[in-house]
């Protein structure tokens, strides 16, 4: 038999019960102590180094517990504090370290961005003028701690440097390979110190491999692992990748590290016919990246020991190490709470402890035979087949629509310059006409109305009279205000993606599914299950409300079927885009429901698309079509006077703008006010034709904008833009804000309207 180990990649922080998130919040509000803090997070550290030991777990990741970010993390270890910060050297205290991720009086908080392709935000590095040093060793802590605490031979984890560098910001082209040179020099440091404390393996992330590198960029990744091996030559490195198939897997197999850790679930197909065409060294060891470690399903077992068994014309089993394909960050720690859910479901989840129990399974199987755990294999395996075989997944008349619309391109039934003079008859906005994102402030009053109600203190009654109270007054505001387009306000949802999935068959919701976001910022995302199907109007009656109070248009306002598909757990057996097409029927019926019931200009957000690119620019094209093909599957039943809208985050405009034209939105409206500018740059360089509004203010924060400031905005974007074509909006949803600074920020955003349109007036005498 082989003697193969398993390997774990990183666990969440934040504790069964969201222990973490409640110890930090506590520390900010000034109900813990700093040494109150530390104590509280020193025992939820020890207690995920337990659980995977109690799991049998061989190789367990140290270093990769975090009090806010690892990317933060690194950054403080390397002494990169920005100036505005105020650091004089030395260990970064702890206040310094919180107040670059969340800010603080006197300074802004560093820029965060999503981790790769994942639903994960990270702080990035800041390199101005920045001078990197060694602050403290901190895997080496991580390491002594594990040891002496538990008698764990921990795997210290560090975000790999050239990863590192590509992510951070602040320096220029040309300063790459100085900067990449002094951060190896530090890093050399590290393993030096860690191969003197005797550590065997030490794991660094490199996902940036995964994406399309140059040639000389993959010479540069050589001299740094080759300065690495010569200054701590008798530490074993594994060579982590993640997310995808690595991009140069000959160049990648042969740099001087002792394992290579590949993802044999997001880059299954690339990987396995790489590693079959070119073969893998022997004396390295192979991280076969077997369990899933972005969703929440059970493997197939049966089908990781044959990928294995496959893998084995190439690679000896005794070079295996049996890991998940990335950290289990990204997923609930346990689905011990879920009791409440359909039982076959529950049996087909997989949370971090129960993706543990899968590793430690597939290493026992190989390591003793299939035969010593067939009993366990047949339970795990059945359980699977169960919950692929229940009528919660094969509901055959969503799966009969879903296969006719796979062949056809929906389009609306006029070009948009016909539609547009069509709608310009019909509504008869002014030029640069207002409106809003959706959603309106969700104060305390709203979210203790909607606890009153879900506890059973209040009825169902009582609750709708409270909604109907908030959208009266708020169509008043907005009547009071000037805006042109009203909305509803959105008060009867907590979440733009959860109140579309309790109303839709296909999904569940765990009660305790928590992943970390951001920072403390925990979401539980929706489980879409099943076959996705409209049961009832979701959102007709409120809308229809709310229309009655006013004779300006009110906006039907949906989420788009792929930013519910990128923010929730998805069914594993069937493709995303077959999933998405089956949101997107769903969807097309409430847009119809909506239109039938008068509400004739109808938003569907999309704020996630551009969250869903694959990770290397080869593979974009695929995904954009299919998801631009589901968004018109919602949208393009309508009439020609149907105003669609819908609304992004700033995403690169220029990367993706022929997708973006092609959804053949009618408007859209673009968070742009932090990136204005990179944005009109994109316009200089590329037409857009139809309906946008770029948000003028930013609604982030509560600072109210003055008029100047805004029409200063709205004359930069016009100076690229259609006036006949332009709107004028937020740049998001209003939802986090305070009523007081939302009123007064949108009278100045109607003012500046107003002002705008004079100029042009005068222009065009």
């Amino acid at each position: 038999m082989a003697n193969v180990q398993s390997s774990n990649l990183g666990y969440p922080r934040i504790g069964a019960n969201r222990e973490w998130k409640k110890a930090l919040e506590s520390f900010w509000s000034g109900k813990l102590e700093e040494h109150e803090l530390l104590s509280k997070l020193d025992d939820i550290r020890l207690d995920r180094l337990r659980i995977q030991q109690e799991k049998g777990i061989d190789l367990i990741p140290v270093h990769d517990f975090t009090m806010y970010d690892h990317m933060l993390d690194m950054s403080v270890m390397f002494g990169l504090v920005p100036q505005r910060f105020k650091y004089d050297g030395g260990p970064v205290p702890l206040s310094v370290y919180f107040a670059m991720a969340r800010g603080s009086q006197g300074a802004a908080a560093c820029e965060m961005t999503k981790w790769f392709n994942t639903n994960y935000h990270y702080i990035v590095p800041e390199l101005q003028d920045a001078k990197p040093h060694l602050t403290v060793n901190k895997p080496l802590e991580a390491y002594r701690e594990a040891k002496s605490s538990l008698g764990i031979e921990g795997k210290p984890v560090l975000v790999g440097p050239y990863t590192f560098l590509k992510l951070s910001k602040g320096y220029t082209p040309d300063q790459f390979e100085s900067l990449l040179d002094q951060f190896t020099d530090l890093y050399a440091v590290i393993l030096k110190e860690l191969e003197q404390e005797g550590v065997q393996w030490v794991q660094f992330d490199e996902p940036i491999l995964v994406t399309s590198l140059t040639k000389d960029e993959l010479a540069l990744v050589s001299s740094v692992y080759k300065k690495l091996h010569a200054a701590a030559p008798a530490i074993r490195i594994m060579l982590q990748t993640y997310f995808d198939s690595v991009s140069h897997y000959v160049e990648i197999i042969s740099l001087p590290v002792q394992g290579i850790g590949l993802d044999f679930v997001h880059g299954l197909d690339g990987n396995t016919e790489q590693l079959l065409k070119h073969g893998f060294p022997e004396d390295k060891v192979l991280g076969v990246g077997l369990i899933n470690g972005r969703n929440i399903w059970r493997s197939d077992l049966d089908a990781k020991l044959e990928l294995l068994d496959t893998l084995s014309q190439k690679v000896k089993p005794s070079q295996y190490v049996i890991q998940p394909s990335c950290s289990l960050l990204h997923v609930p720690v346990s689905t011990a709470h879920e009791d409440k859910l359909d039982p076959v479901l529950r049996q087909a989840l997989s949370f971090a402890n129960e993706k543990l129990d899968e590793l430690t399974l597939l290493t026992s199987a190989l390591n003793n035979g299939i035969e010593s755990v067939s009993e366990q294999l047949k339970e795990h395996n059945q359980a699977v087949a169960a919950m692929n075989q229940s009528s919660l997944r094969n509901n055959e008349q969503v799966q009969k629509e879903t296969s006719k619309v796979v062949g056809l391109n929906p389009t609306r039934a006029l070009s948009f310059e016909e539609r547009r003079k069509a709608q310009q008859k019909k509504w008869n906005l002014p030029l640069l006409p207002t409106t809003t994102i959706g959603s309106f402030p969700q104060s305390t009053e709203v979210r203790q109305a909607r606890k009153n109600w879900r506890s059973g203190e209040w009825s169902a009654e009582q609750y709708e009279t409270f909604l109907a109270e908030q959208t009266r007054a708020w169509i008043e505001i907005q009547e009071d205000i000037g805006l042109d387009v009203l909305v509803h306000g959105e008060f009867e949802r907590t979440d733009m993606v959860e109140f579309f999935g309790e109303k839709l068959d296909g999904f569940a919701f765990t009660a305790n599914g928590w992943v970390q976001s951001y920072g403390s910022r925990c979401v539980k995302p929706p489980v879409i299950y099943g076959d996705v199907e409209f049961v009832n109007p979701m959102t007709v009656k409120e809308t229809v409300y709310a229309q009655s109070l006013t004779s300006k248009p009110v906006k039907g306002m949906l989420t788009g079927p792929i930013t519910i598909l990128n923010w929730s757990f998805v069914r594993d057996d069937i493709s995303r885009e077959l999933v998405a097409y089956q949101i997107a029927l769903a969807l097309r019926l409430e847009v119809n429901a909506l239109e039938q019931a008068g509400i004739e200009m109808i938003q569907v957000d999309e704020p996630a698309l551009r969250e869903g690119l694959p990770l290397k620019r080869e593979d974009w094209q695929s995904y954009l079509d299919w998801s631009v093909k589901a968004f018109r599957l919602s949208t393009s039943s309508v009439k020609d006077t149907t105003q669609i809208h819908t609304h992004m985050c700033y995403c690169e405009f220029h990367d993706i703008i022929d997708s973006i034209r092609a959804l053949d939105a009618d408007v859209i409206s673009i968070e742009t006010s932090r990136s204005h500018g990179e944005l009109i740059g994109s316009f200089e360089e590329h037409t857009y034709d139809h309906g946008i509004g770029l948000g003028v203010y930013d609604i982030h924060s509560p600072r109210v904008p003055e008029v100047d400031e805004m029409t200063q905005m709205i004359k930069r974007a016009l100076s690229v833009l259609d006036p006949e074509l332009f709107w004028i909006n937020p740049d998001c949803g209003l939802k986090t804000r305070g009523r007081d600074e939302t009123v007064a920020a949108l009278r100045n955003m109607v003012a500046a309207a107003a002002q705008y349109r004079e100029v042009l007036s005068v222009n065009q005498s």
